[in-house]
């Protein structure tokens, strides 16, 4: 396991560009939204109200989720969610479930008119174009709950991979009663990669998706019942990720 140094918020920029990606620690999240414990608290709760992922092609039923998409005008700050619309991504980059179109229940609306919530969405989305330059961002949100109810839970069961995008952004809300879960970050064109484990509330993972892959290992109950609840941002430049 590799110790991992936090980013300052004004320094995502300079880090992300160097290394591909970059950790910042709950304390540095809350003050730069301006987030309060309590705040926090509410948006987790709505994890407890995910709805079953019925597009498991390994057959599993251990992940449970929410989807909704925005736009981002960056120049205006300006968050837009738009209609509800499927999870798509090709098969080049989800040689699982690529290919298809994936619906799932979108986010609660009291969570998507939360401060904290469109703070997260904007406050990245403009560190992030002073990354990469960019007018607009489409931006993808998926709240999961993976769970070990039968036994075992796999984060990512396409394996190792990127997404399609520019920037994923991952967030840890909770690890209940489990092991495994171990995250980690390879380049996708050469020898080198990190490995380590989110462990506190609220980390928040920055990656590169040109640069960078990344995967979760699978988790198991220390006893009982158990459970890994995480939300993923995603953000592109050129729309939506879409079959035509």
């Amino acid at each position: 396991m590799q110790i991992v140094q936090p980013t300052a918020p004004l320094d995502l920029p300079d880090r992300l560009r160097s290394h591909g990606w970059a950790l910042m620690t709950p304390e540095q999240l809350a003050d730069w939204l301006g987030a309060t414990e309590s705040d926090f608290q509410r948006l987790h709760d709505s994890w407890n109200r995910l709805e079953p992922d019925t597009h498991l092609k390994d057959g599993g039923r251990y992940r449970k989720r929410r989807h909704s998409c925005y736009t981002l005008d960056i120049d205006g700050e300006a968050l837009t969610q738009v209609e509800h619309r499927a999870h798509w991504q090709p098969v080049e980059y989800n040689a699982l479930h690529g290919g298809i179109e994936r619906w799932f229940e979108p986010i609660e609306p009291a969570i998507a008119r939360h401060p904290v919530w469109r703070a997260l969405l904007t406050q990245l989305g403009v560190v992030l174009a002073r990354t990469l330059p960019a007018e607009t961002w489409s931006i993808e949100a998926h709240q999961f709950r993976v769970d070990t109810e039968g036994g075992i839970g796999r984060p990512t069961p396409e394996g190792a991979h990127r997404d399609g995008v520019d920037f994923v952004a991952v967030l840890l809300l909770e690890r209940h009663g489990i092991k495994g879960g171990e995250t980690r970050v390879f380049e996708a064109d050469g020898p080198h990669g990190v490995r380590f484990t989110l462990q506190k509330p609220w980390s928040l993972l920055l990656l590169d998706d040109v640069r960078v892959i990344h995967e979760s290992t699978p988790i198991q109950p220390l006893q009982g019942y158990g459970w890994r609840d995480t939300l993923v941002l995603t953000f592109r430049r050129n729309g939506f990720q879409g079959p035509g």
